[in-house]
């Protein structure tokens, strides 16, 4: 089965469970007074005549089973707070899911601003002492510290974000998790090419002064992936863009990510996009009046005149799946990658006040595109690696200290991201996209 019918099998699974308890209690309740109705007397008899041991027997017969769900007990594991639109998402998305599978709010437990170091490990075991059948994490620097709890708790299931290591360390209680988020950024990039014809358009700036500014928290290929994809779906509209990055080295660093976006506003970019999680260069592009592309949320109501559209990933589909294996006893995917067509990635509402005019219409057929899987993001025949275009390369996908190269994923014609994992793994430095530090 593959991972988008298994997505749908669980959605299923959940719906019959519930429509089963709905049957059997309207059952029980309708047959009792058709037999009454009918034959009172006769009803009444056999009333007498039935013993004590017996009556018990019918009335536990007449209890509804307890629902398997109730058992479940869930701990969220967060790097930051809500301040954070990255663990926001994380927190806003385990409450939908928490909605639809019908659980009660003491069964989840949300622990936040856990650091990536021996605290992590210290908090997933206080969970699964706490009765948490699932533990779930959402930074990178958790993973060793999840792994190690999973050791000492076999009967928990940890699962966590971003991560790299579960389709090789092969545990049955650790998994990883991601979306195609590059599919996301893409997407925002093309809203940010028509956005950046507009301005040519208008006669605001020259095609040669086409120049993004994207802020990135670390070199990870996560990041390298992300403001690739954002570059080649704004370069898929506007030919002659080209695009500055800036790293800060921190995941959330809101006076960082604010120097930054000024920073490039100064050297000359005309639109500023991130993968970092405060609200810095929101606010600077508002405070400057240039046109932004933001992350995991919109910034529309504090950034009205310059917020333009955001994509996130919709964790939704995810921690579903994740319940509902724990619900029904299924082994859970070592390694899950959601995408568009399972609306684990998703777009933000688009600011029609900002947004260049068509951006919708746009966007809804490349995203129609992706979902039949006619347009490939990394198509090796839209870009170059210094000049030449690639028709080999061997990525690092099963992680060691080295980070040595060991998958071929150029195939078909494009680089295959997130297919032999997860987490993405793309860390190509392509031509039209200069870095202008190298904060890890």
């Amino acid at each position: 089965m593959d991972k988008k019918s298994d997505l749908r099998m669980f959605s299923l699974a959940a719906a019959g469970l519930l429509a089963f308890s709905g049957l059997t209690s309207c059952g029980n309740e309708a047959a009792a007074p058709s037999a009454s109705s009918s034959n009172e007397e006769t009803s009444a008899a056999t009333e007498a005549d039935i013993g004590t041991a017996e009556k018990s027997a019918l009335s536990s017969e007449l209890v509804m089973p307890e629902s398997p769900a109730a058992h479940i007990k869930v701990g969220l594991i967060c790097l930051h707070d809500e301040s954070s639109t990255y663990d926001l998402n994380f927190i806003s998305s385990l409450e939908q899911a928490r909605k639809t599978l019908g659980l009660t709010k003491d069964q989840i437990v949300v622990k936040t601003n856990v650091p990536e170091d021996e605290e992590c490990r210290k908090v997933a075991e206080d969970l699964a002492n706490d009765g948490c059948n699932i533990v779930f994490a959402d930074s990178f620097g958790h993973e060793t510290y999840m792994l190690e709890a999973a050791e000492e708790y076999p009967d928990v299931q940890f699962c966590h974000a971003t991560g790299t290591r579960a389709h090789t360390e092969n545990r049955d209680n650790f998994h990883n998790a991601f979306a195609s988020i590059y599919e996301g950024k893409y997407l925002v990039g093309v809203a940010a090419g028509m956005k950046i014809n507009e301005m040519i358009q208008s006669g605001e700036i020259t095609p040669d002064q086409a120049v993004m500014g994207y802020i990135g928290a670390y070199t990870y290929a996560e990041v390298i992936s992300g403001y690739t994809a954002f570059y080649l779906g704004a370069k898929s509209v506007c030919p002659s863009v080209t695009m500055k990055v800036t790293f800060t080295g921190s995941w959330y660093d809101i006076d960082a990510e604010k120097a930054a976006a000024d920073q490039l506003i100064a050297d000359g970019c005309v639109l500023i996009s991130q993968h970092a999680d405060s609200m810095g260069a929101p606010t600077a592009c508002e405070e400057a009046g240039v046109p932004n592309v933001s992350s995991n949320i919109s910034t529309k109501d504090d950034c009205p005149n310059t917020f333009i559209v955001s994509s996130r990933i919709n964790w939704t589909p995810y921690y579903e799946y994740m319940i509902n294996s724990v619900i029904h006893g299924d082994p859970l995917e070592s390694d899950w990658v959601g995408s568009v067509y399972t609306d684990s990635v998703q777009l933000t509402a688009i600011n029609t006040n900002v947004a260049a005019f068509g951006t919708k219409d746009a966007l809804d057929e490349v995203r129609g595109q992706l979902k039949e899987g006619s347009l490939h993001i990394f198509d090796t025949s839209k870009f170059t690696v210094d000049g030449k275009t690639l028709d080999t390369y061997m990525a690092d996908v099963d992680t060691d200290p080295d980070y040595t190269p060991d998958t071929e994923v150029i195939k078909d014609g494009y680089f295959h991201e997130s297919e032999n994992r997860s987490a993405p793994y793309f860390d190509l430095r392509i031509d039209g996209i200069t870095l202008l530090n190298e904060k890890y």
